[in-house]
C-alpha cells in the first residue's frame, strides 16, 4: 500500500531515476494484484455460462413455479460451484423491500412466545425473510420504542402481541395509517381494524371451567389477568358462562384480578383462602399464574386434585414436568405463528392494490388434562363428555 502511495504522489527518489521507477512500477502492479479482492459472481455470470437470461436465473433462485425443475437444479448447482450469494442490498434497492419482518413480543422468558416465533420463523425462512425480535417487557413505552426501531430498520411488516400495560393504542393506529403492514397475534384489539390471529379465549376458558365442574368441583374461583385487555376479559366471560350454564352462581368473591405472573397466582390463593366460603378449584388465566397458585397450595399442604382442582391456560413447557402436572389449554402456538406470518406477507404483497378489510383468524383451544384437575377415575368417559361440550359451545 505504501508503494502505491509513493508512486501516486511522485516521490523525489523515483523521479530522479527512471530505471528505479520502472522496477518500482512493476512491483506495485504485483502487490496490487495480490491485494485485489476476487470479483463477486453475478447473476449475469451464471446466465452466460448456462446460455440463458439473467431473469431466468433470478426466477430459478427464487424457486419460481414457471421455471422447470431441471433449470432450477442447473442454476443452483452452478451458483453453489461459483460461491454465488444474493446481494440483499441490491435486491432491496430494486424491489423496495428489505425482506425483514419485525416481531414484537411481551416477554422472551415465556415459552409460549418462543413457540409462536418458531412458527413465524419457519415460514419466513421459506419465503426468504429474516425476523427482527423486540421484547417489550409488558410496557407500552417499550412498544413505542420498538415500533420506532422497526421503522428505522425499514422492516417490510410488523407482527405484535400487545403488552398488558397498554390501554392507549394510538401508536399502532399510526403504524396502520402510514401503510406499514401490521398484524396482531395472541393479543389483539378489534376496534383498531388491524388483522389478527388469536385463540378462541372465551371457548378455552369455558372448556377449562366445564372440565372442573365435571370433576365435581363447585366453588370454582378465577385468578384473572388485566380485564382491560380483550384476551383476558374473554377468558373471564368464558369462565362465567360455564358456571351459569351449569346452574352455578357467579360469586364476585371468587374473582381475583392479577397481572399474569407467578406472584399473582400466589397472592390470588392467599386472598381466596381468606374468604368465609372457601373455593375448591381455580381456573387461572394462564400457566404462570397457575404455577404460583400451585406452589402456594402445596406450601399450605392442600392436596391436588383430591382437595383442590387447578387448571391453567397456554400449555407452557413446564406444565407436564411439575408435581402435580398441570392441566391447561393449548393455544396451537406454532400454527398461530405460521398464520400470523401468512397474514402479514399477504399485506406486504398487496403493495399498491386496494387495502383489504382486516382479517381475523381464530384458532380452536385444545384442553390438556393432567393430574392437577383429574379427580375422577374414568378418563375415557370424561374426555367423551368434554368433546360433546366442545361441539355445543
Amino acid at each position: 500500500m505504501r508503494a502505491v502511495f509513493l508512486l501516486e504522489h511522485g516521490h523525489p527518489c523515483l523521479q530522479k531515476n527512471s530505471r528505479k521507477l520502472a522496477v518500482f512500477q512493476n512491483l506495485s502492479l504485483v502487490w496490487c494484484k495480490r491485494l485485489r479482492m476476487p470479483r463477486r459472481t453475478t447473476i449475469s455470470d451464471i446466465a452466460k455460462q448456462l446460455q440463458t437470461t439473467p431473469a431466468t436465473v433470478s426466477r430459478a433462485l427464487k424457486d419460481h413455479p414457471r421455471i422447470s425443475a431441471e433449470t432450477k437444479q442447473k442454476v443452483h448447482a452452478l451458483a453453489e460451484k461459483l460461491n454465488f450469494r444474493i446481494n440483499k442490498v441490491a435486491s432491496s434497492l430494486r424491489s423496495g423491500k428489505t425482506f425483514v419482518i419485525g416481531v414484537m413480543i411481551p416477554s422472551a422468558e415465556i415459552n409460549f412466545f418462543g413457540s409462536v416465533v418458531h412458527g413465524i420463523e419457519s415460514l419466513a425462512n421459506l419465503e426468504g425473510y429474516t425476523i427482527l425480535i423486540y421484547q417489550t417487557n409488558e410496557r407500552r413505552d417499550y412498544e413505542v420504542k420498538g415500533l420506532e426501531t422497526f421503522i428505522s430498520a425499514r422492516v417490510d411488516g410488523i407482527l405484535v402481541s400487545i403488552s398488558k400495560e397498554t390501554e392507549d393504542y394510538s401508536h399502532f393506529e399510526e403504524i396502520k395509517n402510514k401503510g406499514i403492514p401490521i398484524v396482531f397475534f395472541d393479543r389483539g384489539n378489534d376496534e383498531l381494524g388491524i388483522s389478527s390471529v388469536l385463540i378462541d379465549d372465551f371457548r378455552g376458558a369455558y372448556l377449562g371451567t366445564v372440565h372442573l365442574i365435571e370433576q365435581g368441583y363447585r366453588r370454582i374461583a378465577h385468578i384473572s389477568g388485566p380485564l382491560h385487555m380483550k384476551t383476558f376479559l374473554d377468558r373471564f366471560n368464558g369462565y362465567k358462562k360455564a358456571l351459569l350454564d351449569h346452574q352455578l352462581k357467579f360469586d364476585k368473591t371468587l374473582l381475583v384480578t392479577g397481572d399474569i405472573s407467578i406472584e399473582a397466582g400466589k397472592k390470588g390463593i392467599e386472598e381466596l383462602l381468606k374468604i368465609k366460603d372457601l373455593p375448591d378449584a381455580v381456573f387461572a388465566v394462564e400457566d404462570f399464574t397457575a404455577l404460583g397458585a400451585l406452589k402456594e397450595l402445596k406450601n399450605r399442604g392442600i392436596k391436588m386434585p383430591e382437595q383442590f382442582g387447578l387448571i391453567g391456560f397456554a400449555n407452557e413447557l413446564f406444565g407436564e414436568h411439575i408435581t402435580p402436572s398441570l392441566s391447561t389449554i393449548d393455544q396451537q402456538t406454532v400454527k398461530m405463528g405460521e398464520e400470523s406470518f401468512r397474514l402479514v406477507l399477504d399485506l406486504i404483497n398487496q403493495e399498491d392494490k386496494p387495502v383489504k378489510a382486516a382479517k381475523k383468524i381464530v384458532l380452536d383451544p385444545i384442553p390438556i388434562l393432567r393430574e392437577s384437575s383429574q379427580r375422577k377415575d374414568n378418563i375415557e368417559e370424561r374426555l367423551s363428555s368434554l368433546k360433546g361440550t366442545m361441539l355445543d359451545v
